[in-house]
């Protein structure tokens, strides 16, 4: 599930607050830049069980940036913790921080403006609330 504000950036920072208030730590929540539609976007990615990654959606097709899969990182605050996810789009360089730590970067030129946004959702098991809080969004 995600909701954007129906806007239009090219490079954008955009950052949040965001932890888990209920549900499975197997989830995975974060931040969108260059939405185009449903089917093509970029997302950073974390969960509540530590794990992190750059997502681009092409054609509906998913696929990860920089990594053949989620990695896991111990910047990352578990269970029901907070933590801050910065998301730069500028160019064609997308690059992932977690409270205040670069976890990945990854290069792609397929889109080069859209919408942000926020996203939650989980993989096996269904049912997740995320509170995300404090989000803002920068032209760099």
């Amino acid at each position: 599930v995600w909701a954007n504000p129906g806007r239009s950036f090219s490079d954008v920072r955009v950052e949040v607050e965001g932890h888990k208030i209920g549900g499975v730590d197997d989830n995975e929540y974060g931040v969108i830049c260059r939405y185009q539609d449903v089917d093509n976007f970029y997302a950073a990615s974390i969960s509540s069980d530590g794990y992190f990654a750059i997502i681009k959606l092409t054609g509906g097709d998913f696929g990860y940036l920089g990594a053949e899969a989620m990695q896991p990182s111990d910047v990352i605050n578990l269970g029901s913790s907070s933590n801050t996810i910065r998301f730069d789009c500028v160019g064609s360089t997308l690059t992932l921080y977690v409270n205040g730590t670069q976890l990945i970067s990854a290069s792609d030129s397929a889109f080069t403006s859209g919408d942000v946004g926020l996203y939650a959702g989980t993989f096996g098991t269904p049912g997740i609330d995320i509170l995300f809080d404090n989000f803002v969004v920068y032209r760099p």
